[in-house]
């Protein structure tokens, strides 16, 4: 499928070097202001090109609003949002060896064997540019949320290979033990994170690490993975379902679906498994005054309690306790690298060497701060849909 949420949904379309990328979005809030220069931003931050440590594939990822809108405002009505892909070179794939054998890690294989044909240049719908559709719907979803709610959702880079931000040690086995990760989610902002270019991991000495792996690996045709953390702030409570559809599940869900994702966490996340349960209970204490609140309006309510620690992240039960929402996504190395791979061909009776062409990134956690942090707004922005409907619901006929 290519359609996320159940109210709020978001079906994404295009492939990495066809014409166009884009997604609709069904359910929108009819009468938000919205124009372009709501979504570009975000785009910026995700397209390719940034810098020496990225793929310099020249893309400005221009957003047009093609639908849903008339005089800056939302009709309700579905939201067509459409990138044109400008720097595409579908010829950097079209060899007769990568026809033969699949490259090593990528989706040839596994396309091929769902839908009986794949694309013939890059990585057609499993490529990252797919993820385009996701940041600029997830803006849509977070305009709403910051001006409704007064949530905010900061990602950024926490490791690159084994440099790390905040390790895991003996005395904090997991982060949210740690006094110093704690208080570091209680103030990130995107303008701390931008700051930190081109690898967008908040901290001097971490960032000049991470930058010197990147570039060895890139300078030797390899590649390298990493981690980026993602905190919601202000989130209300009372979202998520019961069963199936905890908010956990459903922001796992977001995450796993981005490409190159292969582990995620949420709140004390694996760390946790080696505490004592006195240790992880997160006790509750009277909450304090929410400046959110008053920044927004005394007409949206906030919970009364709060918790003492947050071992949680935010989420009990499967549903939001109106803590700080805050998980973690891993990201493997990407699959394309210049080194020549030995793969075998699509019918397993020969073996040979492949080289990759084409633009890729050494390492793929940089742009997606923003890819994570569309994809948690989309999981929200849903969550909370279903939340209103359900209010609606209970008060109809009193």
């Amino acid at each position: 499928m290519s359609t996320f949420g159940t109210v709020f949904r978001v079906t994404t379309f295009g492939e990495s070097h066809g014409k166009a990328v884009g997604c609709i979005i069904d359910n929108p809030p009819p009468g938000m202001t919205l124009t372009e220069s709501d979504i570009q931003p975000q785009l910026n931050r995700r397209r390719p090109g940034q810098s020496s440590i990225t793929t310099p594939r020249d893309e400005k990822d221009r957003v047009t609003i093609q639908s849903g809108t008339e005089f800056g405002k939302t009709l309700g009505t579905p939201i067509s949002l459409v990138v044109m892909n400008e720097d595409q070179r579908p010829k950097d794939y079209g060899n007769k060896t990568m026809d033969v054998y699949p490259r090593p890690s990528h989706a040839d294989f596994t396309y091929l064997e769902k839908y009986g044909i794949k694309a013939s240049s890059g990585g057609g719908r499993s490529s990252a540019r797919e993820t385009i559709a996701r940041v600029a719907a997830g803006a849509v979803a977070e305009k709403f949320l910051r001006e409704s709610y007064g949530v905010e959702i900061v990602a950024f880079v926490s490791s690159v290979g084994s440099v790390e931000l905040f390790p895991e040690t003996e005395e904090f086995p997991s982060r949210s033990l740690n006094p110093a990760f704690t208080s570091f989610l209680e103030t990130i902002t995107r303008e701390k994170v931008d700051e930190f270019l081109p690898v967008r991991c908040p901290d001097e000495a971490a960032t000049e690490k991470m930058t010197e792996l990147i570039t060895k690996l890139k300078q030797g045709d390899n590649s390298t993975g990493g981690t980026v953390t993602c905190v919601i702030r202000n989130v209300p409570s009372g979202l998520g379902e019961p069963a199936f559809d905890k908010l956990e599940a459903k922001i796992g869900h977001a995450m796993m679906s981005i490409p190159a994702v292969k582990a995620f966490e949420i709140g004390s996340g694996f760390g946790g498994t080696r505490m004592l349960g006195s240790q992880h209970n997160d006790p509750f204490v009277a909450a304090p005054a929410s400046s959110a609140a008053a920044a927004i309006g005394s007409a949206i309510p906030r919970p009364k309690l709060a918790t003492k620690t947050n071992h949680s992240g935010g989420i009990q039960g499967g549903i939001s306790n109106g803590q700080h929402i805050y998980f973690r996504v891993g990201f493997k190395p990407p699959a394309t690298i210049g080194l020549d791979q030995t793969t075998a061909n699509y019918d397993g009776s020969a073996e040979g060497v492949l080289a990759a062409k084409g633009r890729h990134d050494p390492c793929v956690v940089p742009r997606a701060v923003p890819i994570v942090e569309g994809m948690a707004a989309l999981a929200v922005m849903d969550a909370l849909a279903i939340q209103q409907s359900r209010h609606a619901l209970s008060s109809f006929g009193r």
